[in-house]
């Protein structure tokens, strides 16, 4: 798999960042994941966080419901130990897997959820969007007010995670110009009663790389202990 990185990686605590340029399989980046969390856990390798995309699938989580898995033929379908339940990966969406010893972070899995909720909503106000958390419901959401429907809320980012050990894997999934589409094939987090959107779906007109930066960005001002603890509303 072809391989970039962003420059300025945080070399003081460890933490490497990684592009992959081209989408990645599943399979190998599950498996990759795994290796790393080892090396993590063994002190043989750093942090890492992972930014890629796949080609089109569909991921069922611990908590996925056969019912919710509308088209089983559309695209591929992996069961996988995260958690959450079905969402969709494939081009125009930036997936961050991120690798983090959460012992030495802290050691509250709670606290290492609420900031990459935090993450995502700091990334989207570097692009005038404003996301919010909302109770039961993962993921970040955005108000339709553009369409002139202000009740009406869409998501915009997923995210699903699992810890080995103290040490986190799997990570977010943020839309900036997928194929809205490939959804309906699913029940995207097992909420049917709210929409899926994009970054372009927004009027965002904004790249892959653009979101990259933001995201790196933002990493340090919410990992580093400045996050605001908000919870959902």
């Amino acid at each position: 798999m072809a391989l970039s990185s962003i420059a300025g990686a945080d070399a003081d605590i460890g933490l490497e960042w990684r592009i992959s340029d081209a989408p990645v399989a599943y399979e190998a980046a599950v498996a990759a994941m795994v290796d790393r969390v080892a090396a993590i856990r063994a002190g043989t390798a750093g942090e890492l966080i992972w930014l890629l995309e796949h080609p089109p699938l569909y991921t069922a989580g611990t908590s996925a419901e056969a019912g919710e898995l509308i088209d089983p033929d559309r695209f591929p379908v992996h069961r996988t130990g995260r958690g959450g339940r079905y969402t969709y990966h494939g081009p125009g969406q930036r997936v961050a897997y991120v690798m983090l010893d959460l012992k030495r972070r802290g050691g509250d899995v709670r606290a290492y959820v609420n900031d990459l909720e935090e993450w995502l909503i700091r990334t989207l106000a570097r692009f005038n969007v404003v996301g919010e958390r909302r109770c039961g419901r993962v993921g970040i959401w955005v108000r339709r007010a553009d369409l002139g429907e202000p009740q009406r809320e869409d998501k915009v980012a997923a995210i699903g995670v699992r810890v080995r050990r103290w040490v986190s894997y799997h990570g977010v999934a943020l839309n900036v110009d997928p194929a809205l589409d490939h959804f309906a094939g699913i029940v995207p987090c097992g909420v049917a009663e709210h929409g899926v959107t994009s970054l372009v779906d927004l009027g965002i007109a904004v790249s892959l790389a653009e979101v990259d930066m933001a995201l790196k960005a933002e990493f340090s001002n919410t990992f580093d202990g400045s996050g605001d603890g908000r919870t959902c509303n």
